[in-house]
């Protein structure tokens, strides 16, 4: 994970991981996230959500809050997706979640293959990043935790989907759910929803 030494050492001061979460569900938001980590900071066990349960990822975010991590969040929600595609829905949240920085970015190092283009920031693409770059690796526990909560939440007004636990993704019963109740507001409509 030398990313961050590498555009600090660089002269870029305030280095922004970018990562996303809910790309791949059925219902609730795209969550993006934009994390700048102190400068020479280290934080053992910070990798990938996806490799982590769920009371590690929470654990987490609580050692980015008291380490002085800048967090910023966006959301896509689905309305967007379908009115965009969800590539363009996640590339457009995270640049929304980079301005919502409270410290300004001078460097982008961004999820996968690809960004916007014009970014307003000069950034480098990193393929499996959230393995690879601390502070992406931060943002995607950061997209994770804050999606899996809006989806805990939804889950209250719409329990028969199953929100708690699936938080949105494909399962056979959230398909059964759909087939008996039909989509909800939340649910991407551009999306296979039977």
């Amino acid at each position: 994970m030398d990313f961050e030494r590498k555009a600090w050492t660089a002269g870029w001061q305030h280095v922004a991981g970018l990562d996303e979460a809910g790309r791949g569900a059925l219902a609730g938001p795209v969550v993006a996230a934009a994390v700048v980590l102190p400068s020479g900071v280290s934080i053992p066990g910070l990798d990938d959500s996806k490799r982590l349960r769920p009371t590690r990822r929470e654990a987490m975010l609580e050692q980015l809050h008291s380490c002085g991590a800048v967090i910023g969040t966006a959301n896509a929600e689905a309305a967007t997706i379908d009115a965009s595609n969800v590539l363009q829905a996640s590339l457009n949240a995270m640049v929304q979640a980079a301005q919502a920085l409270a410290t300004p970015p001078d460097f982008l190092l961004v999820d996968g293959n690809r960004f916007v283009k014009n970014s307003p920031w000069p950034f480098s693409t990193i393929i499996k990043g959230d393995r690879l770059s601390m502070s992406i690796a931060a943002a995607s526990i950061v997209a994770k935790v804050t999606r899996d909560s809006i989806m805990h939440s939804l889950h209250t007004d719409y329990p028969w989907y199953g929100w708690n636990t699936n938080v949105g993704y494909p399962t056979r019963a959230h398909y059964e759910a759909l087939a008996q109740h039909g989509p909800s507001p939340h649910h991407r409509k551009t999306f296979r929803l039977r």
